[in-house]
């Protein structure tokens, strides 16, 4: 049975929990594979707790109630090799974790919660992503790409914060790869080299279980948090 956490406060009005809580079981019948998926809340985050899980997914619906308890459930995937997956909400947080605790920028924040912050690496988007679809070109050989079978998909998106253009120059180099481009460029999915799987999206890939597809980026997911599990 692969424990799972879904780190957010659920709500049945977001779109994306709904597609998540159908998303999952979809996936994990036809990979044979039992789940047990829980929905933790940030504010109720602990190592402890983390420790137990053999994947860890930071869901959609930001601002979530604590900031500082999303940060340390994706800090904690990172550094200790669960199988990591954000999407919206949590790809927008996963790149402040990484600013904070690996690039050094202390006082990096997010917008949404930090309006006047002399440093938001996450701020509004130009043209707000909100109930749309679009292409997203993959880094060829890329994790998304050898899930997806494709270097360009369409995926549906309800945003309106993305990271800050300096932060694609920030990355390179680095273990965090963009791996993911809209059609100007900027940077729209991560993936963390030398990781089991740590994966973070601006997209929200679940929504194709509501119109009864499955999600692959979910299903490559959730393989390797089957794989980690065995290895543990």
């Amino acid at each position: 049975m692969l424990r799972i956490g879904l780190i957010g406060e659920y709500n049945p009005a977001i779109t994306a929990h709904r597609a998540i809580n159908a998303a999952l079981p979809m996936v994990a019948d036809g990979l044979g594979l039992e789940v047990d998926a829980r929905w933790l809340p940030t504010d109720l985050v602990e190592d402890s707790q983390m420790a137990r899980l053999d994947g860890i997914w930071c869901v959609p619906g930001s601002p979530y109630r604590s900031l500082g308890g999303a940060l340390q459930a994706i800090r904690f995937a990172r550094e200790h090799g669960v199988p990591f997956l954000g999407t919206c909400g949590g790809f927008q947080h996963a790149l402040l974790e990484y600013a904070r605790n690996v690039l050094g920028w202390v006082d990096a924040e997010h917008a949404e919660t930090s309006p006047a912050a002399a440093n938001p690496i996450i701020a509004p988007l130009s043209c707000p992503l909100v109930e749309v679809r679009a292409s997203i070109r993959l880094a060829e050989g890329s994790a998304m790409a050898l899930a997806y079978g494709s270097t360009l998909i369409e995926e549906g998106f309800h945003c309106r914060y993305g990271p800050v253009e300096r932060l694609k120059a920030a990355l390179e180099n680095t273990p965090l790869r963009a791996c993911g481009f809209d059609d100007e460029g900027a940077i729209r999915a991560v993936e963390l080299q030398g990781h089991p799987f740590f994966v973070a999206c601006l997209f929200q890939p679940e929504r194709a279980a509501l119109d009864g597809r499955t999600p692959p980026l979910v299903s490559a997911w959730l393989q390797a948090c089957g794989v980690q599990a065995d290895v543990r």
